[in-house]
C-alpha cells in the first residue's frame, strides 16, 4: 500500500514543481523481467524513473540508507535492496537477478554515480545477461529546474540474446555500449 500512495504524492509533487512527462511509456512492458537503464543527473533521478508507469520498480540503494531509523524500513517497503558501497557486490547482483528471476523490474544507473560523462559499466550487461530481462533505455532531461520542464524519455526494449555477436570476446561490453548509445540518443531527443 506504501508504493502506491509514495508514487501518487510524488508524480503529483513533481508534476508541480519540475513540469514533469514522460514520452515512449508504451514502450515499457507490462509484464516480465525488466531492467530500466537510465542516465543518471540528479538525486531526484531514481523516483522519476518510475513515477510515470504502472509497474513497481525496484532499486539498488547504499547500505548506509538501510541503517537509518526510520528511513531504512521505508526505503525497503518501496522495493530498495541494499549494495555496499563503493561498487555492486556479489549478493546485491544476485538479488538483482532473483527478483528479475521473479518477473519484476528495476532500475539501473548504468554510468553508476552522477554526471559521469556517459561511460556505462557492465554491471547491468551482466545483472540483464543472467537474468534474460529486458532493458528499457531511460533518458532524463530538463535537469529539474523549479518550474521548468523535465521530461523522461523511454526507449524500445532491448533484449540482450538478440545483440550479441557470438564471437565477441566482451558480449557484456557489447550490450553496455548498445544500451549508452540508446540512452544518448533518446537524451538528444532522438525517440
Amino acid at each position: 500500500m506504501l508504493y502506491p500512495v509514495a508514487k501518487f504524492i510524488l508524480r503529483s509533487l513533481y508534476r508541480l514543481l519540475f513540469r514533469l512527462e514522460a514520452a515512449g511509456v508504451e514502450n515499457v512492458p507490462s509484464s516480465g523481467p525488466l531492467i530500466l537503464a537510465s542516465n543518471h543527473v540528479s538525486n531526484f533521478d531514481p523516483p522519476t524513473v518510475g513515477i510515470l508507469i504502472e509497474r513497481k520498480v525496484h532499486f539498488m540503494a547504499k547500505i548506509e540508507l538501510f541503517k537509518v531509523p526510520v528511513l531504512g524500513p521505508i526505503i525497503r517497503r518501496l522495493g530498495a535492496f541494499p549494495v555496499n558501497r563503493g561498487g555492486v557486490s556479489k549478493d546485491a547482483i544476485k538479488a538483482a537477478i532473483a527478483l528479475l528471476e521473479e518477473g519484476k523490474t528495476m532500475a539501473i544507473f548504468p554510468e553508476g554515480s552522477r554526471n559521469s560523462g556517459g561511460a556505462g559499466k557492465k554491471g547491468m550487461a551482466l545483472i540483464a545477461h543472467r537474468s534474460g530481462a529486458l532493458i528499457v533505455p531511460v533518458a532524463i532531461t530538463g535537469g529539474y529546474k523549479l518550474f521548468g520542464k523535465t521530461k523522461v524519455s523511454y526507449g524500445q526494449p532491448i533484449d540482450p540474446k538478440a545483440i550479441i555477436d557470438p564471437h565477441s570476446e566482451d558480449p557484456l561490453g557489447q550490450i553496455t555500449e548498445a544500451v549508452m548509445t540508446r540512452i544518448r540518443e533518446l537524451a538528444e531527443g532522438r525517440q
